[in-house]
């Protein structure tokens, strides 16, 4: 096969968690007396982790010490009820079990908080990936390779024989930052128009075609594609 080891975004690529971010951004906003979001707002926000999702969230001209009372209160709520409405996109376990019995190994990197990355994935896709990597301190954020690189490092897995998936633009240069294969989805968080002027190489729009570009072989490998 082309690939040894699928590096998979978590947010917006296998679960759809895009309500429960929103909701607990809005408890946080109103508990602090701001207005709160659509969901519609808050997928534009979503990408470079939870500080700048309340960032982009509270009002323009909020301080930096509001902005972190803010941020604390997101956490306080989040934990409780990031699994409220959060589910994998239809196809998504098929496609691990698939991918797993081709022998295939797979990693979650994520700039949503360290805690809620490892809490998700054993939640819903149990045994699924070797490693999953959120946000935490000393660690930089994607775009930045940081967590791609680590993930490579604890498996052992040579960056040629890696290919990096995800839904955003943040996506699309994190894999161009670690010098690696990107697969971009378009049932995200991003729309396949917001998408094009960052140029992604390929891009699919369901999981099916997403497994077969994940495990054809090397003499089938095609130009890049939308699909």
């Amino acid at each position: 096969m082309r690939y040894d080891l699928a590096i998979f975004d978590l947010d917006g690529t296998i679960l759809y968690t895009l309500e429960d971010l929103k909701n607990s951004l809005n408890y946080a906003l109103t508990r602090h007396g701001y207005p709160a979001r659509t969901l519609e707002e808050v997928r534009r926000f979503v990408g470079n982790g939870v500080r700048k999702l309340v960032e982009r969230g509270a009002p323009a001209g909020t301080s930096s010490q509001e902005l972190d009372r803010l941020y604390e209160t997101f956490h306080v709520h989040y934990k409780q009820h990031d699994l409220d409405n959060t589910r994998p996109y239809e196809g998504i376990e098929a496609l691990l079990e698939k991918l797993r019995g081709a022998g295939l190994r797979l990693a979650v990197v994520s700039n949503k908080v360290d805690y809620g990355v490892k809490d998700l994935c054993g939640r819903f896709f149990p045994g699924a990936f070797d490693l999953a990597i959120g946000e935490r301190p000393g660690v930089g954020k994607k775009p930045a390779p940081d967590m791609v690189n680590e993930a490579l490092a604890q498996t052992g897995v040579a960056r040629e024989r890696a290919v990096y998936i995800g839904d955003s633009e943040v996506d699309i240069q994190t894999a161009r930052n670690a010098g690696m294969d990107e697969i971009i989805v378009s049932w995200g968080f991003r729309t396949a128009e917001e998408l094009a002027p960052w140029g992604p190489k390929r891009v699919v729009s369901d999981p099916e075609a997403l497994g077969a570009a994940l495990t054809e072989p090397i003499s089938a490998a095609r130009p890049p594609e939308r699909g």
